[in-house]
């Protein structure tokens, strides 16, 4: 295996910018897609739970609505695919148990002797002593971050949003009766060339005042 150079990961990163005019036209390939994907199942979480679904809008009737309900920002209409970061508002016993379950089928443990890993998720959140909710809205951001590196490394823009309205996105795509909430929204696609946006230098802190090695 050779991981990609440290010089190709620091450009390609630079490369990338919040992108607010998608090419409508070109939309990313299967191959390249499915190894965004693989990147989100790939995400690493708090007790490995996933707290979370990550709902894949390319259907354009869908994705024609979804500007009104994101402050009209139209990459959401635009873009390839836009990914819907979505996390669930609660985490049962059930739950707990088919990814017991799952960690079983994976590594070839038996469930019992994973009884004190799921003794201790119960422990900490059936009833959790947090608000699970926050827990896992705040997991969605790893999901936000690998997916947006994974994706500047393959050459495919994006755009980060915050800015849209969580319950008319569950209404939409039923997420409510599955027992979760949008908490990230994320077009994919490629770049128009007269983005404004894109020739843009990024401005950042010199390293000096935002990094500190102890």
């Amino acid at each position: 295996m050779h991981p990609v150079s440290p010089e190709t990961v620091v450009s390609q990163l630079r490369w990338r910018f919040a992108t607010k005019k998608f090419d409508p036209a070109r939309k990313i390939p299967d191959n390249v897609w499915a190894a965004l994907e693989e990147a989100l199942i790939l995400t690493p979480s708090s007790f490995g739970l996933q707290p979370w679904k990550f709902v894949v809008v390319s259907s354009q009737s869908i994705k024609d609505q979804l500007p009104p309900i994101s402050w009209n920002q139209n990459q959401t209409r635009d873009a390839s695919h836009v990914v819907v970061i979505a996390a669930k508002t609660g985490i049962d016993v059930e739950y707990i148990d088919r990814y017991v379950a799952r960690t079983s089928e994976i590594t070839g443990a038996p469930v019992a002797a994973l009884g004190g890993f799921r003794g201790m998720m119960v422990g900490t959140l059936v009833p959790a002593k947090f608000d699970v909710g926050q827990w896992a809205a705040k997991q969605g951001y790893i999901a936000l971050g690998q997916l947006m590196a994974a994706a500047a490394m393959l050459g495919i823009d994006t755009c980060p949003m915050e800015g849209f309205l969580a319950p008319k996105y569950d209404e939409l795509l039923g997420l409510t009766a599955e027992g979760l909430t949008a908490v990230l929204v994320c077009p994919l696609g490629y770049r128009m060339a007269d983005d404004p946006y894109a020739p843009r230098k990024k401005v950042r802190f010199a390293a000096s005042e935002i990094v500190r090695h102890v």
